[in-house]
């Protein structure tokens, strides 16, 4: 005991602390059992000269109880101590005021224990030092009733008056741990190391009565008190109080889940901040202090999601949640820089059950596939209008733009962005589920843009409208093929609809250009290729004067336009020839002709080279036509024809026929022998684009 009184009288903060209460340090020793046995004995025999402790102590409270007729006493802890005043105040006996202006000011003997008056007073007053006398009395109080030094009504009658005295105890203790941050240091590592000490206490009790039967008959089992877990219980309602609280309103426009889980995070991070850098230092190190505040936060944290998930979610709130759940909470709380290292040994789990995640991930990815389906239909609803209203579309770097491709984009990749702000994982999910989605407003789209074409040629921004859409094709191509990194099967589902339509558009601003030029096509035959250069040269002059209209495609659909332009010259050129309306006889004619088709040849090549066209797979389709019509050896002919096969596959018999057709000097036997080199498989040249599939021969 003697031992357990110099702990308590050795408590930090014993010394008056800036801020704090002056906690004066009780210099009394504690007697030994035989000591306060001599007393007891030495009171019975002289009783004036010395009251007995318990005996004042019921004096004092009578003079207390009398006193409070004049003033009134709140109920509770007076309540509590109402077994003090049992009894009639003898007389002589001093009051209760005079008795505490004694314990005050005067000195108490050696090695005397406070009463248990005094003590009270002392708890009152907030004093923490008189938790070593206390247990001082619990001590005496159970050797006593181990010797059987006192009846059991006695022991009763004093055990009340110590478990009245360690109520205000505990208040005095678990009061300063209740808000910790607003206490004096000094204050709180004083009221730890009463806690600590007490649950020391409970620990030896529970051993003790573990190794075999109480050894205090006639006193109540009074331990384990529990206060540490009293305390961990405050710290729960201090966490449901602080993250229970009102968030203020905001001006973001956030629903009011989403203020209140903000408030519920920034609260919770910033109070465990303040746990680690502030509590921490000053709590015993097997309290825990950390996990302690954590868990609870995380517990009340996780029952508000679980509440929240019992009624029916908006998809905003779904996502809110799944955002908090799978990431902010474990990402930017729990394993923040300051918060990582103190909670590496802290289980605490995820904020939900996973099959309830998995419920509302699955929703996530059924919500967010409506909304993108929904969102990209409308985009196209409001961009259709526009071309049946005739606006005109924007100029973007001199380029007809069109905002649509941007907004379907921007649509997709926040689909996919705000599923990768949950997890990465859930972002992989919902990439094919947005593609297809993808693929299916390009059909629709593509849909729209025919009936489009076919509807409203007459408007007057018909073909600004016509380029804007082409032009959006790159933007939609950029993503499939680089962005997106999409499997072959599901890309090809995706560009498809996309050719579709800029090849319909090419088609519709060519349209009148290819129709103007084909009476001049056709002069060709018609003057028996008597003035071939004079003829081409009005075509390709006709073309470029039309180039201009063009200047607003963007470059890469410009150069495939030219590309169409340069393939419908050499195609409808090939094609005159093949009308076997020619028969030249000699080998001079034949020679001649050639020399103009070659010459015909590198005028288209050259016009539609410096006009941007990126068509060289064409630049052998007239030369080596030319080359054939030239050569007299059929042995020559056949490996000109077997190599012209290589570049362009689709070049069949008929064709041949019709070419060799204007060599009148050739032998039917030749002709057949050469058309044959056409049934050897040479090996095509890949990959091939139509060309003579496109002619058509008699």
């Amino acid at each position: 005991m003697l031992k357990m009184l110099t702990f308590f009288q050795g408590l930090p903060g014993q010394q008056p602390v800036s801020g704090a209460p002056d906690f004066p340090r009780s210099s009394q020793k504690l007697p030994s059992t035989s000591e306060a046995e001599s007393e007891a004995s030495m009171s019975e025999a002289s009783s004036e000269d010395l009251v007995p402790p318990l005996e004042a102590e019921v004096a004092l409270d009578r003079d207390e109880e009398e006193a409070g007729k004049k003033k009134k006493k709140s109920k509770g802890l007076a309540t509590m101590f109402s077994v003090f005043t049992k009894g009639r105040k003898k007389k002589g006996q001093p009051s209760s005021a005079e008795t505490e202006g004694e314990s005050e000011c005067s000195p108490r003997p050696p090695g005397q224990l406070p009463t248990v008056e005094e003590l009270k007073v002392d708890l009152e007053r907030g004093r923490l030092e008189a938790a070593g006398p206390l247990l001082a009395l619990e001590l005496e109080l159970q050797e006593a009733a181990a010797a059987g030094r006192a009846s059991e009504e006695e022991l009763v009658r004093r055990q009340s008056k110590v478990e009245a005295l360690y109520a205000l105890l505990r208040d005095q203790v678990l009061g300063p741990l209740r808000r910790p941050l607003e206490v004096a240091p000094e204050r709180l590592r004083q009221a730890l190391a009463v806690l600590a000490e007490q649950e020391r206490q409970d620990r030896e009790a529970a051993a003790a009565a573990a190794a075999g039967p109480p050894g205090c008959p006639g006193l109540a089992a009074t331990r384990p008190r529990g206060w540490l877990q009293l305390w961990r219980d405050g710290v729960a309602q201090a966490a449901a109080e602080r993250l229970g609280g009102r968030p203020a309103a905001d001006a973001e426009g956030r629903t009011e889940a989403e203020r209140a889980f903000l408030h519920m995070g920034r609260t919770m991070k910033e109070d465990l901040e303040a746990v680690v850098e502030r509590l921490k230092p000053l709590f015993p190190a097997d309290f825990h202090v950390v996990a302690a505040y954590a868990e609870s936060y995380h517990a009340h944290f996780a029952a508000q999601l679980v509440a929240l998930t019992q009624f029916e979610l908006c998809p905003r709130d779904t996502y809110m949640l799944l955002v908090w759940v799978q990431n902010l909470y474990p990402n930017d709380i729990l394993n923040s820089p300051k918060l990582a290292p103190e909670l590496q040994g802290v289980r605490l789990g995820t904020l939900l059950p996973p099959t309830q995640i998995q419920l509302l991930e699955a929703t996530f990815l059924s919500n967010e596939v409506a909304s993108v389906r929904e969102l990209t239909a409308r985009a196209l609803e409001l961009e259709s209008n526009r071309w049946t209203q005739d606006v005109a579309p924007q100029r973007l770097d001199a380029r007809c733009h069109s905002e649509l491709a941007i907004d379907i984009i921007q649509i997709i990749s926040q689909g996919h962005a705000k599923a990768e702000s949950i997890t990465l994982d859930l972002g992989t999910q919902i990439k094919p589920l947005l593609l297809v989605e993808l693929a299916t407003f390009l059909r629709s789209y593509q849909r729209a843009f025919d009936e489009f074409l076919e509807r409203c040629r007459q408007l007057r921004n018909y073909r600004a409208n016509v380029i804007a859409n082409i032009n959006n094709c790159l933007s939609f191509r950029t993503s499939v093929e680089q962005r997106w990194q999409t499997p072959p099967d599901l890309r090809s589902s995706l560009l498809s609809p996309l050719n579709e339509l800029k090849s319909r558009g090419f088609d519709t601003l060519l349209q009148s250009l290819f129709g103007g030029l084909k009476p001049l096509f056709k002069r060709f035959t018609q003057t028996r290729w008597a003035a071939p250069q004079q003829t081409l040269e009005e075509i390709i002059s006709a073309v470029a004067e039309r180039m201009p209209e063009f200047s607003e495609l963007q470059d890469c659909f410009r150069e495939e336009l030219l590309e169409v332009v340069h393939l419908h010259l050499v195609k409808e050129y090939i094609a005159r020839l093949c009308k076997r309306r020619l028969v030249l006889k000699t080998a001079e004619q034949q020679q001649q002709l050639a020399g103009h088709v070659q010459a015909n040849a590198q005028l288209i090549q050259q016009f539609c080279t410096q006009n941007g066209s990126p068509a060289t797979w064409l630049h052998h389709a007239l030369p080596t036509l030319a080359e054939i019509i030239r050569l007299q050896d059929p042995s020559a002919i056949k490996i000109e024809v077997a190599t012209y096969a290589t570049w362009y596959p689709d070049f069949s018999k008929g064709h041949l026929s019709a070419i060799l057709a204007i060599k009148g000097n050739l032998s039917s036997s030749d002709a057949k022998s050469i058309r044959s080199i056409l049934d050897i498989n040479t090996g095509a040249h890949e990959p091939s684009k139509a060309l003579f599939s496109l002619i058509k021969v008699g």
